[in-house]
């Protein structure tokens, strides 16, 4: 399980580890089948609507001391931007294109889509003001 946070605590649980802090965001990596991890879990189990039971994850975080993130869209194609990147650079990516890894659509056609995005929210953005 993965939580995006923009603060953690100096110290983390044994089952959590940072992957990535990446636009502000940290990458938190949670152990879920951790039995401290389970026990935290049951104790935070709650009725959180009427027949869903389960945990929230505003309680989980501020019981692990995190502030949980909640980016506009602008901030979400940033950080996609920036996974995008380090996908096209990765050692890995790159074996598989090496190996014939032929999509349809590729990388740049990602970064594209999110440009094209960021393009249309920059412009109703202007048209309101």
């Amino acid at each position: 399980m993965k939580l995006y946070t923009k603060t953690i605590p100096q110290t983390l649980p044994d089952w959590a580890t940072t992957v990535t802090k990446s636009a502000g965001l940290f990458e938190i990596e949670i152990n879920d089948e951790h039995p401290s991890f389970q026990s935290l879990l049951k104790e935070l189990t709650t009725e959180i609507e009427p027949g869903t039971i389960g945990v929230k994850a505003r309680d989980l975080c501020s019981r692990l001391g995190f502030e949980m993130s909640n980016p506009n869209l602008s901030q979400l194609l940033e950080i996609a931007q920036t996974l995008i990147s380090l996908i096209a650079w990765h050692q890995d990516y790159k074996q598989l294109l090496d190996e014939g890894y032929s999509p349809d659509l590729n990388i740049a056609d990602a970064q594209t889509a999110l440009t094209y995005l960021q393009w249309e929210i920059d412009r109703n953005r202007q048209d309101s003001v």
